[in-house]
């Protein structure tokens, strides 16, 4: 499978237009710093693998964001980092919200463990998300080049780095004004992008001695719903899809003892069998007469006693894209004090509006929310007796019921981000010539969530239905009456604050690098330098300010917490002998709230011949835990189900087992953990680039990531499991229990066991002139491990190729493109490709059910045309042969998408981008 993949993948001359670095052609040879390495060098000289992505490929490319762009890069996991992968109201302390956010996650380690920066420095953490960089903050206009490091560099930038490092350049120098406008819509409708930005820049550093840069740009995102397409679909039964829900726009009645239908009935000619679900509309067959509604699919989900009940396809009705605004501004101002000496000032800042809607809110009656229960007299009731003989209609019904009334639910986050930098760089021509740049930047992101249409205050919605006002009973053609309508709108709890979130980052840095010894082989080249960083974090929680809101995914707040981190590293370069230059990094950082680390790093390059470079590099990293992972307040609450005490129990809650301890419901204590210790790794790459003949060159490189203490946010029934590895995680109080009395089970964040990952990049670009000048080339990656475990004593889980509900390991990812350029026009065709993986397997699969999702692969066209004076003009058709996105049998639950999967595949279908920029 790994070799037909591969050679797949290399007779693709179709391939993407961003080959190694060695392969870059220039005709200026200048001493540049290269993502990676302090040491200013000759751009073919690197030895890491650094992929480059130009402001003209990217346009080539036709995408429309810096979240679109990562999603095109085959080492960038396949996870739910995106705007259509939000799946819940789940925000927790591990991945929270990213409502209008998106991260970059290479090697699919998680967002954490991916170093983003702008023009080589180090920005804020998102206010809301805490602890991944917002790709939406990126100045996509400005973008001048990407440069993605696909391999560890702790021992040159400290945490996070363990992923690799993306470096976002901006444009700098320029002069004179250019004007651009970006219309991307899509031929079903919805999920229209549109985009403005002017460009402006002043002075030429050479004549002038100065330069003035800005650039303004402002975008939108329109909202996709997921009735706009027809792959959003979470019931298809035949093919093992259906919704797993009994709250439905008719409510359906819920078992519960002191209720009209008890805690559970039986009906005639059914035997024994009890149900504890009811609706009308399943009796009468004809729960399909209300939308988005079906019979429940009892036997799928292998719950007979759920036969009666009505289902919603709450999944298929989802928004698909949320809508986002974006304003940015970029201003940067370089002073040549001197030709050794340059200052630079810059800010850079960004607004971003976001609007996430998830489904109607499922009213359950049952629990905290007994009140909320249909009255005995209520007009409305709905009574059963003609279906249930043993209905009681002397009693108030328990349902369940999907609020269509009340709205979607909406959360609408702003989000401010910004950096200021003041610099100086240049050259120090003392005991030889040395580069330097020293610089002190502030940068921040301040987020706050409120409540929009959807969200309901509990006292007044418990008051409002247990009125009986309120009917859960609407048939097609009924509406609610204006009294009823009136009572749910004093309970929308719209333009409640949610929470708040601001991150800050203050840093001090500075380097040197130069040759400080010539051997017969070439210069010893050094770099030296220190990073004094500052960060804090604070968050505030909007259910402590106002009454409780119903169901709301209020999160534990915290007061503003900060650290601070001072490091030094040094690098050396030695050439050992003609074409082989061994480099050592070494970085020692001190976090003021756990410890020190030092990290090491030691790569080559040997090219023996002209036409073929051997590199390869060790490096060990770490990244620091989160102030969520580590601040995040603790709390207890009873664990959902019964579980049994392992010592006490240890055989289970087997017939004739003492239920006081063998069916228990203790408290589980979850929350941050202050002794946690940094994650580390040990990650290495070895590979080669080759130029067999002018016109083409290919690189193939294996790479292996492993980690330890890996964070990792235990539950309650992990600890159970394992309790033989904890014991002094079950907390017993006075009376020896793990119930009453001051026990509990310990949970929440520890530092757990490692995982490994271990693959393949290749890379291949074709480069030839006949009737004009063509380009072929691929970057693809190829899984070949992914494997994990919570404890030691736990067998390694394999991941890919496999379903999962956060990140997916496919096996072969790449983006390939060929180009072809004559006068002033050019084409680009592209393609997308992403491998099969298995699918979620419902509880009960029918027959003939698929295990495999089928692979993904789009086409994309791009022309462009410059033979205007002043003015480029480009069009792209995206998703050439409009691909719906794949089939996969899992809902929204805990996973993005319904009968789809967004982490893999667009859903906006084929689509026309159209772009215009004038230069003045």
């Amino acid at each position: 499978m790994r070799l037909r993949l591969l050679c797949h993948a290399v007779s693709l001359a179709c391939i993407t237009g961003s080959g190694s670095v060695w392969a870059q052609t220039t005709t200026k040879v200048e001493k540049l710093e290269i993502t990676g390495s302090s040491i200013k060098r000759i751009q073919e000289e690197g030895a890491l693998p650094v992929q480059v992505i130009t402001r003209q490929e990217i346009e080539k490319r036709g995408v429309t964001s810096v979240e679109q762009l990562l999603m095109q890069i085959s080492a960038n996991g396949t996870g739910a980092d995106n705007l259509s992968s939000n799946v819940g109201i789940q925000l927790g302390t591990t991945d929270r919200n990213n409502n209008g956010n998106s991260s970059a996650n290479l090697r699919g380690l998680g967002a954490s463990s991916t170093l983003v920066l702008m023009n080589g420095r180090r920005l804020s953490t998102h206010g809301a998300k805490g602890n991944a960089v917002d790709l939406s903050s990126i100045p996509f206009a400005a973008i001048e080049r990407v440069e993605i490091l696909k391999d560890g560099a702790s021992a040159i930038y400290g945490t996070d780095a363990i992923g690799g490092v993306i470096n976002f350049i901006l444009r700098k120098d320029y002069e004179g004004v250019q004007v651009s406008a970006m219309a991307d819509m899509t031929e079903e409708g919805g999920g229209n992008v549109y985009r403005g930005s002017i460009t402006a820049g002043w002075g030429n550093l050479d004549k002038d001695r100065f330069n003035i840069l800005g650039v303004l740009s402002f975008d939108r995102q329109e909202i996709l719903n997921g009735g706009d397409r027809k792959f959003s679909n979470g019931y298809q039964p035949e093919r093992g899809l259906s919704p797993d829900t009994a709250g439905t726009p008719y409510a359906t009645h819920t078992g519960l003892a002191g209720t009209a239908i008890g805690a559970s009935f039986t009906t005639p000619g059914t035997g024994s069998q009890t149900y504890n679900r009811a609706n009308l509309l399943s009796f009468q067959n004809n729960c399909g007469s209300i939308p988005e509604q079906s019979q429940y699919e009892f036997g799928l989900w292998n719950a007979p006693g759920f036969r009666y009940a009505c289902a919603y396809d709450y999944g298929g009705s989802a928004v698909l894209i949320q809508p986002v605004d974006r304003t940015q501004i970029v201003t940067r101002g370089t002073f040549k004090v001197s030709n050794e000496m340059n200052i630079i000032g810059e800010i850079i800042a960004s607004r971003t509006e976001a609007r996430k809607q998830f489904e109607e809110y499922q009213i359950t009656t049952t629990g905290d929310f007994l009140g909320m229960r249909y009255p005995v007299g209520g007009p409305y009731y709905n009574n059963l007796s003609a279906y249930i003989p043993s209905f009681n209609a002397n009693l108030p019904i328990a349902y369940r019921w999907r609020c269509m009334e009340c709205g979607g639910r909406t959360i609408e986050t702003t989000t401010d981000a910004y950096r200021a930098l003041i610099g100086i760089e240049g050259q120090l021509n003392v005991w030889g010539s040395w580069d330097y740049k020293m610089g002190f930047s502030q940068s921040g992101s301040e987020a706050e969530s409120v409540l929009g249409s959807g969200y309901m205050y509990t006292a007044p919605l418990t008051a409002a239905l247990a009125s009986g006002q309120v009917n859960p009973w609407l048939l097609p053609g009924q509406t609610q009456t204006a009294a009823a309508l009136q009572m749910l709108q004093a309970a929308s709890a719209a333009g409640q604050r949610l929470f708040g979130g601001e991150a800050e980052l203050t840093q001090f840095d500075g380097n040197i690098s130069g040759e400080v010894y010539q051997l017969p082989a070439g210069a010893i080249s050094v770099a030296a330098g220190f990073d004094y960083r500052k960060e804090s974090y604070k968050f505030d929680d909007g259910s402590r300010t106002s009454q409780p809101v119903y169901q709301a995914p209020f999160d534990p707040q915290f007061p503003k917490v900060e650290r601070t981190i001072k490091a030094f590293y040094g690098e050396i370069a030695i050439p050992i002998i003609k074409g082989l230059e061994v480099t050592g990094a070494l970085r020692y950082d001190d976090y003021s709230d756990f410890g020190s680390t030092t990290n090491p790093k030691v790569s080559f390059r040997w090219q023996p011949i002209k036409e073929l470079v051997f590199r390869g590099s060790y490096n060990e990293g770490f990244r620091a835990p989160s102030f969520f992972q580590l601040y995040t307040a603790t709390t207890e609450s009873p664990i959902p189900g019964n579980i049994a005490d392992p010592v006490l129990c240890p055989n289970g809650n087997v017939p004739g087992a003492d239920l006081s301890v063998c069916a228990i419901r203790p408290n589980g204590q979850q929350g941050g953990n202050p002794n946690l210790k940094p994650e580390l790794s040990k990650q290495y790459s070895i590979g080669f680039v080759a130029s067999p003949a002018s016109w083409v060159d290919f690189s193939v490189d294996l790479w292996q990531v492993e980690r330890e203490d890996r964070i990792y946010e235990l539950t309650p029934q992990q600890v159970i499991a394992n309790y033989t590895s904890m014991p002094e995680n079950l907390v017993r109080g006075a009376n020896g229990r793990l119930d009453g009395q001051g026990g509990y089970i310990r949970a929440g964040f520890v530092n757990a066991a490692g995982d490994l990952t271990k693959g393949t990049d290749v890379g291949i670009r074709f480069n030839w002139q006949w009737e004009g000048r063509w380009t072929a080339s691929m970057d693809g990656t190829y899984i070949d491990r992914a494997r994990t475990r919570v404890l030691e004593s736990n067998p390694y889980t394999e991941l890919v190729g496999a379903w999962n509900n956060r990140d997916l390991w496919v096996r072969w990812k790449h983006f390939a493109q060929v180009s072809y350029e004559r006068g002033p026009w050019s084409f680009t065709l592209f393609q997308n490709y992403t491998h099969s993986y298995d699918d979620q397997r419902p509880s009960n699969p029918p027959a003939g059910w698929n295990s495999e999702i089928d692979k993904y692969i789009t086409y994309g066209l791009t022309g462009v045309y410059n033979g205007f004076k002043n003015l480029t003009l480009s069009a792209t058709i995206k998703n050439l042969l409009d691909e719906d996105p794949p089939f996969t049998a899992h809902n929204l639950d805990f996973t993005p998408g319904a009968g789809w999967d967004p982490r893999v595949a667009d859903p906006r279908g084929r689509a026309y981008m159209v772009r215009a920029t004038y230069t003045f």
